[in-house]
């Protein structure tokens, strides 16, 4: 059951290490000592903003900053989405935009998830647009709205067909129709109307088309009822790297300005370039004989007489469990495998029978270099996507950020 033909790992330098966030450009700390860490290339970041700022130049943009910044640091990709030319930042929840408005980020920022009871009240106070599927999310709006002395600013949301969040069918009426008093009485100004793809990462997909027909419909019926939204907003990674015609006011690319394509069966890379690299270092390294089971289950078995190396992170540092003798590593400058289960803390490569890898080498779990494995390639070996290999990376792995401004002379806004 071996899958290893290396047969001579030299000993791997140690990476040029990335600078944590706040260090002056170019700032090399000391990793020895660190298990396993990420990397990530605000440099490239930047890079990646302004290609998909040309692709879709008459729109404005909204960098997705939800979810940690897709597990690569919420505040240091922020500000460097900005210095790439960001006019907008978009997450998930209020948590992530409260994070941002209390560090001093300033100008628009649209929030969409909330239940009843959520900090309506805080959100409308750091000026914080909200986005709104039901009446009854308009009306917790409006209450904080008018306890502040304030207008709120809604983005209405139409269900065109992904079946998810926002308003369906007749139930879109409803919502343009409760909110037009709202308006009138200056409790809420409707600002946005936006929805979200099903297929966009599907060219050919026909819904791609329905979708755009069913949102401007929706827009026009909202228009006559009264309503004036500044931006009018569908297209997500996929609509602003394939569909043009879905541009409209604003785009909102996610996983794309992290280098990571939202389309892998187009052979196109669009320009991007992966931010982050996952890197760990070997705990141990030694022989074991033909026929020894390796790790829980006993789920890899050499063949032959070899050396292992013992990486110390598991599925708690975010490695996917089914990643047992798929995930794809380099060590040595050699490309080989997980051999065996991921266990909560660890893992085994066997580096093969003539390694003279030693405690402390460099394992390259995924990047973007010249013959690294890629997050596309651990989504393709665990049968997931890009999008949830760098978003579940655990909190205890550091997150090294280097390039940037180095933030000592950037203004945190938004124009």
């Amino acid at each position: 059951m071996s899958q290893i033909d290396a047969t001579d790992a030299e000993r791997t330098p140690l990476p040029a290490a990335a600078a944590p966030s706040g260090s002056a450009p170019g700032a090399r700390p000391d990793t020895r000592g660190t298990t396993v860490w990420a990397e990530i290339d605000l440099d490239a970041l930047e890079a990646n903003v302004r290609t998909l700022r040309a692709i879709a130049p008459s729109s404005a943009f909204m960098a997705v900053v939800k979810a940690d910044a897709y597990g690569h640091g919420l505040l240091p990709v922020t500000r460097a989405a900005l210095r790439g030319g960001a006019t907008w930042l978009g997450v998930a929840q209020f948590a992530e935009a409260f994070a941002l408005r209390d560090a001093g980020i300033t100008g628009r920022l649209l929030t969409w998830l909330s239940v009843p009871g959520s900090d309506f009240v805080g959100a409308v106070a750091r000026d914080i647009d909200l986005s709104a599927s039901a009446p009854w999310v308009l009306d917790e709006i409006a209450a904080a709205a008018r306890s502040l002395g304030r207008t709120a600013r809604v983005h209405l949301k139409v269900d065109t067909g992904l079946g998810r969040g926002g308003a369906y069918g007749q139930d879109w009426t409803h919502l343009v129709r409760h909110a037009r008093p709202l308006e009138a009485e200056g409790a809420i100004a409707v600002v946005g109307i936006w929805t979200h793809f099903a297929h966009a990462d599907a060219p050919e997909h026909p819904t791609v088309l329905a979708q755009q027909e069913r949102f401007f419909e929706a827009v026009g019926e909202a228009e006559r009822e009264g309503c004036r939204p500044e931006v009018r907003h569908l297209a997500n990674s996929a609509a602003t790297l394939l569909h043009p015609s879905a541009h409209a006011d604003l785009v909102r690319p996610g996983i794309a300005m992290y280098g990571l394509t939202p389309v892998p069966q187009v052979d196109d890379d669009f320009g991007l370039r992966p931010v982050m690299t996952v890197r760990a270092r070997l705990a141990l390294v030694k022989r074991l004989p033909a026929g020894q089971g390796i790790s829980y289950g006993h789920a890899y078995v050499p063949d032959v007489d070899t050396v292992v190396g013992l990486v110390p992170a598991g599925y708690a540092d975010g490695i996917p469990r089914n990643a047992t003798n798929v995930g794809p590593l380099v060590v040595g400058g050699r490309r080989t495998a997980i051999a065996g289960r991921v266990c909560m803390d660890q893992f085994v490569v066997d580096l093969g029978p003539a390694s003279r890898a030693q405690a402390g080498d460099v394992v390259t779990l995924f990047g973007g270099a010249p013959g690294e494995p890629t997050a596309q390639d651990w989504a393709d070996a665990t049968d997931t996507i890009s999008y949830e290999i760098v978003t579940r990376l655990g909190a205890r792995v550091p997150r090294l950020h280097s390039g940037g401004a180095g933030g000592a002379d950037h203004q945190d806004t938004v124009a």
